[in-house]
């Protein structure tokens, strides 16, 4: 079980990424509120680390303010890393749109597999040298998972990494850049999720790769 210490820091990492989001977005939580029929002092609480959030309040966070759910989940601390892909959590949230968790776990993985092969021919690092910023611009996005990937490229473009390493790294990135999602985007605000997940399977990956070196 989290000390109170560990739970006061994964709720101001919540309350820091909603933040972040009303920034991006010129929003108050005064105009959030009325726009999620939830009223500002819950907001804030729950900002402030003072208040537990549900789960039908971090969907309404992730549709009205461009957060994929598994990073509200697990700045909430409702997500546990190590559990199996870190997707466990997920099974209730996605029932809904009838999403079989496991299925969509198995598509991931194929899709990164035929991506770390694509990794290391030329063609594909040249998509990853072209394409991958200029997305990640244009999504105009902050959050969680998007630090990790900007952090994976810095990895990946600084040459220092072994073979095996670029090229499980320059998986995530051409997913991110090249796949179809798993969860179309019409089933906002689930739509990004497929690539969040993706950027925890390859980290958890390389972790294990870095342990046994």
């Amino acid at each position: 079980m989290a000390s109170d210490g560990e739970q006061i820091k994964e709720q101001n990492r919540l309350g820091l990424l909603i933040k972040s989001a009303l920034t991006a977005k010129s929003m108050s939580m005064r105009k959030l509120s009325g726009t999620i029929g939830m009223d500002t002092a819950s907001i804030s609480r729950i900002v402030n680390g003072k208040q537990q959030p549900r789960l039908e309040h971090l969907k309404l966070f992730s549709q009205h303010l461009g957060i994929p759910l598994i990073e509200l989940l697990a700045a909430a601390g409702l997500e546990s890393l190590e559990e199996k892909d870190g997707i466990s959590e997920l099974r209730d949230a996605l029932q809904g749109i009838g999403v079989n968790v496991e299925d969509m776990a198995g598509q991931i993985r194929k899709e990164l597999d035929k991506y770390e092969a694509y990794a290391q021919t030329e063609e594909g690092r040249d998509m990853i040298e072209k394409s991958f910023l200029p997305k990640l611009d244009h999504l105009r996005s902050a959050g969680y998972y998007i630090d990790q990937l900007r952090d994976l490229y810095d990895e990946y473009a600084s040459g220092n990494l072994p073979a095996a390493e670029q090229h499980v790294i320059g998986s995530a990135l051409l997913y991110f850049v090249l796949s179809a999602d798993i969860i179309p985007d019409f089933s906002f605000p689930f739509g990004y999720i497929d690539d969040a997940i993706a950027v925890r399977m390859v980290m958890e990956r390389l972790a294990r790769m870095r342990r046994n070196s």
